[in-house]
């Protein structure tokens, strides 16, 4: 194409500010570049400036504990890929005690790491009706609701409040916890120390 109007008609600035253009593509820019510098650089920016824009109206907050069982699932895949037998933690209930997990607990690998962000987890055990895994709460997780699985959590470390709903439920070391189907549920961590957990998802 040798036509400026032409060019920027055919949409391959557009595909060129999304970064999808081929070599030959890029290099087809490259050169009206060079011989319409002023007019194809400020369609370039116009473009990026509506895609900005375009951005921020759409722009929606990721779920803060989505991310760190998201690494959670990987690190747990690495591990069985590495030779770790799949394992089966034993279901959370009223009548468990911290003691039932010291097979996992005691493992040299279940730590949390200098550079860990508010919420940090290690898979324990995975099944499909079941996910077990160690969290460490820093400050807070954020309101959840849960429509086909019960949170439960057993408490290992620190002290924390499990607000459903209008309820609010101290916990310390020791303590065990069921979030109800269908419930807002928001963790507010009350010690000085991070607050350390074993949580449960299990099918409903």
């Amino acid at each position: 194409m040798t036509n400026c109007d032409e060019f920027i008609a055919s949409g391959i600035l557009e595909l060129f500010v999304c970064g999808v253009t081929t070599e030959d593509e890029n290099a087809e820019v490259r050169k009206m570049l060079s011989l319409y510098p002023e007019v194809i650089s400020r369609e370039i920016s116009e473009i990026s400036t509506v895609y900005e824009k375009l951005a921020e109206a759409n722009h929606i907050e990721p779920d803060p504990i989505i991310k760190p069982f998201l690494l959670a699932r990987i690190d747990y895949t690495d591990r069985l890929m590495a030779g770790e037998p799949m394992s089966y933690p034993p279901k959370l209930s009223a009548q468990s005690k911290i003691s039932d997990f010291d097979d996992w607990l005691q493992r040299e690998d279940m730590i949390l790491p200098d550079n860990a962000d508010g919420v940090y987890a290690k898979i324990l055990g995975f099944s499909p009706d079941m996910i077990t895994a160690v969290v460490w709460i820093k400050e807070m997780a954020p309101q959840e609701v849960h429509d086909d699985q019960f949170e439960r959590f057993l408490i290992l470390e620190g002290t924390c409040n499990i607000v459903v709903g209008e309820d609010s439920y101290a916990l310390k070391s020791g303590d065990f916890f069921e979030i109800p189907l269908h419930h807002d549920h928001v963790v507010n961590v009350t010690s000085a120390i991070r607050c350390k957990a074993i949580l449960q998802r299990v099918a409903a």
